[in-house]
């Protein structure tokens, strides 16, 4: 008859599972299920780990690149929606998104193509604070319809950013 297994972290509960690659016996709960298998928490961890290679400048470079770029599309954007009204959304809804590949693009290029779940969110922010000049001269000028395109272009570029940042894939 063989050993009853007992949970590493809860060892009151038994159990028939183990960790696919430390062998050590796991119960449901503590149990994380990945593509090649069940693993505990502490060996998907030290894998996650693995994939977080930023250095302290890549936030810097990534933030401030993004910010620069997401200013002056901004800025276009809200230029060209002086000129136009109502069906002009839709083609920012367009631009938008073509800009945020585009920023995206120009910062994987300035990180190095380094990852950190943190540094995703420090560039994507960094559109959200390159467009909040324009917002506020919008604003203090009272104009609707730019700030209406404004905040499609925020709206759109700013997941486009963190999306393509981080290597998120919606196909294959």
């Amino acid at each position: 008859m063989a050993d009853t297994l007992y949970c590493y972290v809860h060892p009151d509960r038994a159990t028939t599972l183990r960790c696919n690659r430390c062998e050590r016996p796991i119960c449901t709960e503590d149990a994380v299920r990945t593509p090649t298998g069940y693993r505990c928490r502490n060996c998907v961890r030290e894998m996650q780990k693995n994939f977080e290679n930023a250095v302290w400048y890549d936030y810097l470079a990534g933030l401030l690149t993004t910010s620069v770029l997401s200013l002056a599309a901004s800025a276009l954007i809200s230029v060209i929606s002086f000129v136009s009204g109502f069906f002009l959304w839709f083609i920012v809804f367009a631009m938008a998104a073509g800009i945020g590949t585009f920023i995206s693009n120009i910062a994987l290029r300035a990180i190095k193509k380094r990852r950190s779940r943190w540094l995703f969110t420090v560039t994507a922010a960094g559109v959200v604070l390159g467009a909040l000049p324009v917002v506020i001269f919008l604003i203090m000028t009272g104009n609707v319809f730019p700030l209406i395109s404004e905040g499609i272009y925020v709206f759109v570029a700013t997941p486009t950013v963190y999306t393509r940042i981080s290597g998120i894939q919606f196909r294959r």
